[in-house]
């Protein structure tokens, strides 16, 4: 019963996703949807695309192990992104009317800080894909009574998100994920209702929590651990600012303020919700603590299914599978998007336009491209999952430590300081990377100051070295407006 009810909920998201698709006509369909979404579609994509496997299962998972010290990285760096997104860069990228955060780089610094730029973001994604594709496989094996193994399991996932994620494009993620949104809500609470009830309310877990301290947050006043805690924190929260499925919901937005507190906003109910699924899997120690025992140290992200199989009704069941799964879902379908569309537009389409010496692109042949990808992409990340043995958290937190080495520093700069410029900026990925590289390949196992935090430094040095250095390296033709962007950055902090 609960399988046939999952697969229901399944086929039905899938035909609400096709339907979406009759939306898409041009490759800016595709990509941002016209830029046509309201406030609360906006507020939906934002939360549900971040609300994934590594939330409901990831994150708890280390919460039991570590406590708040273990998901510094998630939800508190991810969850405060969304909202430096909206505070500080959702208004000057909008008005570029931009339809990739590569064409930012194109249009600040030139291709070849476009090309590198984009590399480095599509690369980003596979960790992050892949740990949706690996909790879709585990799904199905769980609700199938392992009658679907898990590699059968991420290859049905995968290839049904394919499906309406190719025809639909970002509306169909979007008109998607607003529905997906009410039913993570609506099932979480129920689950944390149903357990709150029977160990005695929610406030018996929190003080059990507070007793086996969990809720330390911050490190001990140690030097090591302070650098390490704080390398952690900016991995995701500054690290996942130059991402494409980010900047899509900022350019999919009908006006420049639903960008702006659609961000804020979305942000603000992930941090929220973030915590019920942690609640959930620390009433398992109270409610089944022989069960955690058995799985903590072997794969402590079974805890939380086990727990909803043994512990709760029916009802229960269905109610937080089908929230797991519009969580998957929701986060796979927009990172499948966001690096298809990039590597397109940002790779593809610059060499299509000089194979044509002038003549127009024309843009069904952008959109055909941007399918095609988007299926190349799903077949490359379910290989790469079916491949890792990395936990889903551990693939989510070092997904976006290549984006924070290269991407950052170029993007904050090229925003906020008018002096930035391409010899700067190629000298920043150089040295963001190389540095980043060489400590994880040559450097020592526990580092005192970890490789992503390093090449962020170096990447930063890079930046202001070379662009305050004379010039070598021509900045990109006047036609790209540096001022136009420091105008509008300067009107954002004036209102």
């Amino acid at each position: 019963m609960l399988l046939w009810l999952v697969i229901s909920y399944w086929v039905l998201s899938v035909g609400i996703g096709l339907y979406a698709g009759t939306k898409v006509h041009t490759s800016k369909d595709f990509a941002i949807a016209g830029r046509h979404l309201p406030m609360h579609i906006v507020v939906a994509t934002v939360f549900a695309t971040w609300f994934g496997a590594e939330t409901v299962l990831g994150i708890p998972a280390v919460f039991l192990k570590d406590g708040l010290n273990g998901v510094v990285a998630d939800p508190f760096g991810s969850s405060l992104c969304l909202i430096l997104v909206g505070l500080l860069f959702a208004a000057p990228l909008y008005r570029m009317n931009l339809i990739t955060i590569g064409d930012f780089y194109r249009k600040r610094y030139g291709h070849v800080a476009e090309t590198l730029t984009s590399i480095a973001i599509v690369a980003s994604y596979l960790g992050w894909v892949g740990a949706q594709i690996t909790a879709l496989g585990l799904v199905f094996n769980i609700v199938s009574a392992g009658e679907i193994s898990k590699i059968t399991g991420m290859w049905i996932g995968s290839s049904t998100i394919l499906i309406y994620t190719l025809f639909g494009g970002m509306w169909a993620v979007a008109i998607t994920d607003f529905i997906q949104m009410l039913v993570i809500v609506i099932g979480m609470l129920f689950i944390g209702n149903e357990f709150s009830g029977q160990i005695g309310g929610v406030s018996v877990v929190i003080d059990h929590a507070r007793q086996a301290g969990k809720f330390e947050f911050w490190p001990h006043a140690n030097a090591k651990e302070i650098i390490g805690f704080f390398a952690a924190w900016i991995t995701i929260m500054l690290g996942s600012i130059p991402q494409q499925d980010v900047f899509q919901r900022v350019q999919s937005s009908k006006t420049v303020n639903i960008a702006i507190w659609g961000s804020l906003i979305g942000g603000a109910l992930y941090f929220l919700f973030a915590f019920v699924p942690m609640f959930l899997v620390y009433s398992a120690t109270l409610i089944d603590p022989k069960m955690v025992a058995e799985h903590i140290d072997n794969d402590p992200q079974m805890i939380l299914p086990t727990l909803v199989l043994q512990h709760a009704p029916l009802v229960a069941q269905v109610l937080f599978f089908g929230a797991l799964l519009s969580a998957i879902k929701s986060c796979a379908s927009a990172t499948l998007l966001a690096p298809s569309v990039t590597f397109t537009e940002n790779i593809i389409k610059p060499i299509l336009i000089k194979r044509l010496k002038g003549a127009r692109l024309a843009d069904h042949v952008v959109l055909n491209y941007m399918r095609v990808v988007t299926f190349s992409f799903t077949l490359l990340v379910t290989l790469y999952a079916v491949n890792s043995e990395a936990s889903i958290f551990s693939m989510v937190e070092k997904a976006y430590q290549v984006t924070l080495v290269m991407a950052f520093v170029p993007l904050a700069c090229g925003v906020y300081w008018k002096k930035a410029n391409n010899q700067g900026a190629l000298l920043s990925i150089f040295l963001g990377v190389v540095t980043w590289l060489t400590l994880l390949t040559v450097g020592p196992d526990d580092p005192f100051i970890p490789a992503q935090l390093a090449g962020l430094m170096a990447s930063g040095v890079g930046m202001l070295v070379g662009s305050l250095l004379p010039k070598y390296i021509k900045d990109p033709p006047k036609e790209h407006q540096h001022d136009f962007l420091h105008e509008h950055a300067a009107q954002i902090h004036r209102h």
